[in-house]
């Protein structure tokens, strides 16, 4: 392991140490312009729930991510970002429509469906996706 190798294994410590002091033992992580590029660079499976309060359909949709937040804890990482505080990253995936759900994958987008869907439609996309890793 080279000098590179170290550094990079130190910035991904580093990141899952803050994300566990500012979220605690909660399933979904908070994710915010500043900090969505490191949440999304996981060897994990990482869903990002693309969300804004005022949003009917993602009231509904909450609850059920966090459920599969914590039945799959371990498995992969859930995260939120509001659309409205989170403008950049909200341009940069081009999100027009919410509530749009994204998986990532080492920084890469692998898949996404948008709507507010339930429970086993989401979850018969996460075992899809977890069986091809």
């Amino acid at each position: 392991m080279d000098l590179d190798d170290t550094s990079e294994i130190r910035k991904k410590m580093v990141v899952e140490l803050i994300s566990k002091a500012q979220n605690g033992d909660k399933p979904v992580v908070e994710l915010s312009d500043s900090n969505f590029d490191a949440a999304i660079s996981s060897d994990q499976l990482t869903l990002v729930d693309f969300w804004a309060p005022w949003c009917a359909p993602c009231r509904f949709v909450s609850p059920i991510i966090e459920e599969l937040g914590s039945q799959y804890s371990g498995s992969m990482k859930f995260g939120k970002l509001n659309v409205d505080e989170n403008q950049i990253t909200s341009s940069r995936y081009r999100i027009t429509s919410i509530p749009t759900i994204m998986f990532f994958r080492k920084g890469k987008q692998v898949d996404y469906v948008i709507g507010a869907l339930p429970k086993n439609v989401l979850e018969g996309k996460i075992k899809k996706l977890l069986a091809s890793a």
